[in-house]
């Protein structure tokens, strides 16, 4: 029964792609047993302050069929400024329907122990803006947070398009913060959908090109676009059959309350049936 659930969760990845979004999420979880090492740099633009190189590493592991569990570790450097470890996230994303339905939710917890000098920006929720990206990374290390991220994935892939929204609310443990909001969009499409009978690193169905729209909606305060950032980007993921993955984003704010440019790219590696890899190890040393 198990192997049968397994396989109808996963028949529709086994022939996709790794998705070109940074910060949008299709519903596809991580296959059972399978560690993704990745790998994501942003460079941001700061009006007001000193450019900035925020950077991230991602262990994502497929726990169950519809189960998949990824750790974050950030850190950013400021030019003329300096480099800092700035927190962590421990993601989980369930996937409650184990069929392709005309819309696959999948539902999405995360806690993040980070500081203000965070700028990986892998999501905008509330009023995240521009500015709060300003000071100098000795007064934006001083502050933590503590939060709880929900997200209702949205997905849906027909012939070749897939189409995700994101709608996310955020809480700070703190009592007194209020609960914030955001969302992200997200398109994308192979470059070809037929395969090619030769093994090649550059053949069209490699490449999956399309867009990313995401910013934030305010809080329980104040809903709404007022005092919100939003940013439209292209996305890119080159597919190679050795199982690495390279992505590029290069987004753009489109008020002024944002980042006039976020240039993303990231590499990732999958490791097939890394779980039970390491449980053979574990039991022959036994």
């Amino acid at each position: 029964m198990g192997s049968i659930l397994c396989l109808t969760l996963f028949q529709g990845r086994m022939f996709a792609q790794e998705s070109p979004y940074i910060v949008t999420y299709d519903h596809y979880l991580e296959e059972p047993g399978s560690l993704e090492v990745e790998y994501f740099s942003t460079l941001g633009t700061q009006r007001g302050g000193n450019g900035f190189h925020a950077f991230w590493l991602e262990l994502e592991y497929g726990t169950k069929a519809w189960w998949t569990t990824e750790l974050y570790v950030d850190g950013q450097t400021t030019v003329n400024d300096s480099t800092l470890f700035t927190g962590f996230r421990w993601e989980n994303r369930f996937r409650p329907l184990a069929r392709e339905h005309f819309i696959n939710p999948v539902i999405y917890i995360e806690y993040e122990q980070i500081s203000e000098a965070d700028k990986i920006i892998k999501e905008v929720e509330g009023h995240d803006v521009e500015s709060d990206h300003a000071d100098p990374n000795s007064v934006l290390r001083q502050e933590h947070d503590h939060e709880i991220e929900f997200k209702v994935l949205l997905s849906k892939t027909f012939r070749g398009w897939n189409v995700a929204v994101n709608p996310l609310a955020t809480k700070n443990l703190s009592p007194s913060n209020p609960w914030e909001f955001g969302y992200a969009l997200g398109g994308s499409h192979p470059l070809a959908m037929r395969a090619s009978p030769n093994h090649c690193n550059l053949c069209r169905e490699n490449f999956i090109v399309g867009g990313e729209l995401y910013g934030g909606l305010g809080d329980t305060e104040s809903f709404g676009l007022h005092e919100t950032s939003h940013y439209l980007a292209p996305v890119a993921a080159w597919n190679l059959p050795s199982g690495w993955t390279v992505r590029l984003s290069p987004g753009f704010g489109l008020n002024d309350k944002s980042h006039r440019l976020l240039l993303r790219w990231g590499v990732s590696r999958e490791f097939s049936s890394f779980g039970p890899m390491i449980s053979r190890l574990l039991r022959g040393r036994q």
